[in-house]
């Protein structure tokens, strides 16, 4: 059964890379603007992180449809 779990995620990784890398990406572009609204919460470090970042918050809020595309393989 191990098997047949870890050759599913092969195969999503395999087809789904580039989703896999540019959510990654966008994490790590986040990093320090994640660590002060983790850190000291308020609402214009939360602001400033959407203005200043919209290409990584836009992929972050549209990845839950990758994770639907995994009960097509």
């Amino acid at each position: 059964m191990g098997y047949i779990s870890i050759r599913r995620l092969f195969i999503y990784i395999k087809y789904n890379w580039l989703q896999i890398l540019l959510i990654i990406l966008s994490i790590y572009d986040l990093r320090i603007d994640l660590r002060i609204l983790v850190d000291f919460f308020t609402f214009s470090a939360l602001f400033y992180t959407i203005s200043e970042h919209p290409l990584a918050i836009t992929i972050l809020i549209t990845s839950p449809s990758l994770f639907n595309s995994i009960k097509n393989v």
